[in-house]
């Protein structure tokens, strides 16, 4: 693990004289590889934050989610996780596809518990497993390089309320995303979304569209 720090963190644990405790946290909580404890909570997740960077260096963060069990472990140092329908313009993705680098943080709000995960990432269109997840586009296999458990005193604590509507099931087609009814956006969508629409619901103005984002009717 002695690649995780640099230079720039052993300064300013020097300034603030954390280097003893940062030393101890390294050595006692950093593995590489996903154990047992750590698997069970990673496939309990409906969701996570996934880090990656573009091709000039700027990192972004995202949010995946899904039912439990989307995000799966292969074994001690694989991960797979779903790509599904988005925005079209597959930032995430195309970030991982330049730089394989990529961060993943696991939060249960209600314990509260976190986990970081991170590790180097390929793009997967296997059709058996892409097979094993219903409307994936992509499947990201990451092979695991660090994992570690993240005092959660910060996490605020938050209730679950209910499971998105979108989220893909075997024999439930996801509903059309409520932005793809926008009457201005109907000349960019691909004709699978554009012959979606009507059954949908119908166009909507961009007006009605930020009107039930607001309310949380999208």
């Amino acid at each position: 693990m002695s690649d995780f720090l640099g230079d720039e963190h052993r300064a300013l644990q020097a300034r603030f004289g954390t280097e003893k405790i940062a030393k101890v946290i390294e050595e006692a909580a950093m593995k590489d590889r996903v154990g047992g404890a750590d698997r069970a909570f990673i496939e309990s997740r409906d969701m996570f934050f996934l880090a990656s960077v573009n091709a000039d260096g700027q990192p972004t963060s995202s949010y995946k989610g899904g039912d439990p069990g989307f995000i799966r472990v292969l074994d001690d140092k694989t991960i797979v996780f779903p790509s599904y329908d988005g925005n079209g313009m597959y930032y995430s993705m195309g970030n991982i596809a330049n730089n394989a680098k990529l961060g993943l943080l696991f939060i249960d709000f209600e314990t509260p518990h976190r986990l970081r995960l991170e590790g180097s990432a390929t793009l997967d269109d296997d059709p058996a497993l892409l097979a094993s997840y219903p409307e994936a586009q992509l499947v990201v296999r990451v092979a695991v390089a660090r994992v570690w458990v993240n005092c959660p005193r910060y996490v605020h604590r938050y209730q679950r309320l209910e499971t998105s509507r979108y989220v893909p099931r075997e024999g439930e087609p996801a509903p059309l995303a409520a932005w793809k009814r926008i009457d201005d956006m109907q000349g960019a969508l691909p004709e699978r979304d554009r012959n979606r629409v009507e059954a949908a619901g119908g166009l909507i103005s961009g007006q009605e569209y930020r009107d039930k984002l607001l309310k949380g009717e999208t």
